[in-house]
């Protein structure tokens, strides 16, 4: 049975312990719910983490963000140096900066979803993450400086047939963002998997059937690790349909509404070690 359900009447405290088995695996999404709001891991959390890893459970970052912004918990990643990315449109082995696994956007999907959007909710512009790269229309905000990025209307930049598209990015200025979100799963929802991560009106555009939970669900089995045997966490939209596959799942405190409604564990925000603590709760229940 899945980790989310409908809204508990009585919501667990922060802190609650996994009723599950002893997990075998713990899959954590970083922006937000593993990291600091400075995008930095705490003293308290790299120790969790590395407890995890040499008590036998293995631990696996699975993040919206592409492979190119994951410097910041390479090192963490222990002996299998794995992690989802782009919302599980990639598995990358960050040891050795290798793609091992993609699950690409079909360029017609994408291109019907930016004709889809441009009628839905106009002054919606458009950013492409390719394994090989990242490429964005005139009027679309890159999050930080990228003088190597191609600038073009989308259209063209989804003409290119060369790398395997990961994700489309839908971004409007001032659209309230679950509203945006909305719009787009009711125009476009059937050519793409739709979800959102950012503050922003930002949207994440992957296959149709591609999220979070079922490139961790592929990477569990290939390890003979059940649902039921996964603790996961995470705070945002994008982290639902993991939350839900997992035995057992939280949200820390900070997160999204969406997120606190759907799931039946809490713990302390990201800014507070929330995952560091359930991590110390586990391993200390083991050793009990």
């Amino acid at each position: 049975m899945g980790g989310v359900t409908s809204a508990p009447e009585h919501p667990q405290s922060p802190d609650a312990r996994p009723s599950a088995r002893t997990p075998r695996l713990i899959a954590t999404d970083l922006d937000g719910t593993l990291l600091r709001d400075d995008k930095t891991v705490s003293a308290r959390t790299i120790a969790a983490l590395a407890d995890a890893e040499a008590a036998g459970i293995e631990v696996f970052f699975v993040t919206g963000r592409p492979a190119r912004w994951m410097n910041v918990v390479a090192e963490h990643t222990a002996r299998h140096g794995m992690a989802i990315c782009a919302n599980g449109a990639a598995v990358y082995d960050l040891h050795r900066g290798t793609l091992l696994a993609a699950y690409p956007l079909d360029t017609k999907d994408a291109l019907t979803v930016v004709d889809a959007l441009r009628v839905a909710v106009p002054g919606t512009t458009f950013a492409v993450e390719r394994t090989n790269g990242f490429s964005y229309e005139p009027a679309y905000p890159p999050y930080a400086p990228m003088p190597d990025a191609v600038i073009a209307p989308a259209e063209e930049l989804l003409a290119d047939n060369g790398a395997p598209v990961l994700k489309l990015l839908a971004k409007h200025p001032d659209a309230d963002p679950d509203a945006f979100l909305a719009m787009a799963l009711s125009a476009a929802g059937e050519h793409g998997e739709i979800t959102r991560s950012s503050a922003s009106a930002l949207l994440e555009i992957s296959g149709p059937g591609v999220s979070k939970a079922t490139t961790l669900a592929r990477c569990c089995a290939e390890r003979g690790v059940s649902a039921e045997e996964v603790v996961a966490f995470g705070d945002m939209p994008n982290d639902l349909a993991m939350l839900s596959w997992a035995g057992t799942s939280y949200a820390v405190a900070n997160a999204h509404p969406a997120v606190l409604a759907a799931t039946t564990h809490r713990t302390t925000a990201n800014e507070d070690d929330g995952v560091a603590r359930i991590i110390e709760g586990i391993l200390a229940a083991r050793s009990n």
